[in-house]
């Protein structure tokens, strides 16, 4: 098992930053890829970003590619999510997860944390 602790979320006007931390606890952390999700309301929960096991490779969806960076401190067990730019649009309760299988939006991702809401204020 592992368990997932989202925080950093809150609310900002659009154009500024926040950072997100999910702080992992139970099997090695290290040893897993680690995604970013949100849900928006009355819509599906959406892939966000992920990040590999070292850190040394990532993907983003394209409406966050160039203002949202993922990062990971496995030393800390810690993903971050540094968002940047921050649009109205991109309110939602986000989440982190852990990749089971395959890569990006199409992998399998389970033992999901409880979300760190964030909203963007116009």
């Amino acid at each position: 098992q592992v368990q997932l602790v989202e925080s950093g979320g809150g609310l900002v006007q659009a154009g500024g930053s926040l950072r997100l931390s999910c702080a992992a606890s139970g099997r090695t952390f290290s040893n897993y890829a680690m995604g970013w999700f949100r849900q928006a309301p009355g819509k599906e929960r959406e892939f966000v970003a992920c990040i590999s096991w070292r850190g040394s490779s990532t993907d983003y969806a394209g409406s966050v590619k160039g203002r949202f960076t993922i990062s990971r401190d496995n030393a800390e067990n810690t993903v971050y999510l540094e968002m940047n730019s921050l649009k109205p649009d991109d309110t939602a309760v986000y989440y982190c997860a852990v990749q089971i299988t395959g890569w990006g939006s199409g992998g399998k991702y389970d033992y999901w944390g409880q979300g760190t809401q964030v909203t963007v204020s116009s």
